[in-house]
């Protein structure tokens, strides 16, 4: 883990227009996630935009249930959402300060995709840098990169 982030990149034969689409549509992050937490959009917008929110269910080990906020968007180079409340096993703890970031660069023949797990302002970053956490988010964040390849070329 470097500081508060773990980031990966790849660099994907597409244009970064066919990614960011893909990106920017919340109904389609559970055939993304490499993690296999992802289960569900719950009433997304047609594509997300700066401050939209979009419900999502999720599961790792139990069901539960967070509500995201688009923080930083740049349309075809950026995005970023951040949980915004957590129902279920998580309320009390809540993961509202974590961000999952995506910036693409063209180059050559395709896109350079990064993407990021900021804890750097969640209340529980001393807990999440310890253990495994870091590396198993790193390799759940390389098959998403891997997945989003395979769903753009």
């Amino acid at each position: 883990m470097e500081g508060d982030s773990v980031t990966v990149e790849r660099v994907i034969p597409a244009p970064p227009e066919a990614i960011f689409r893909l990106l920017a549509d919340a109904s389609q992050h559970p055939r993304i996630d490499g993690s296999g937490t992802v289960k569900e959009a719950k009433q997304p917008p047609q594509a997300l935009t700066l401050g939209s929110t979009f419900g999502m269910s999720m599961r790792q080990g139990v069901p539960y249930s967070v509500l995201n906020e688009v923080v930083e968007y740049e349309e075809n180079r950026r995005i970023a959402w951040r949980p915004k409340a957590a129902m279920g096993f998580l309320s009390r703890i809540g993961p509202e300060g974590r961000v999952w970031r995506y910036e693409l660069e063209p180059v050559g023949e395709g896109t350079r995709v990064r993407e990021t797990w900021d804890i750097s302002k969640d209340r529980a970053k001393g807990l999440l840098r310890r253990g495994r956490l870091p590396e198993r988010t790193r390799a759940s964040m390389e098959k998403t990169l891997e997945r989003i390849e395979q769903l753009v070329t």
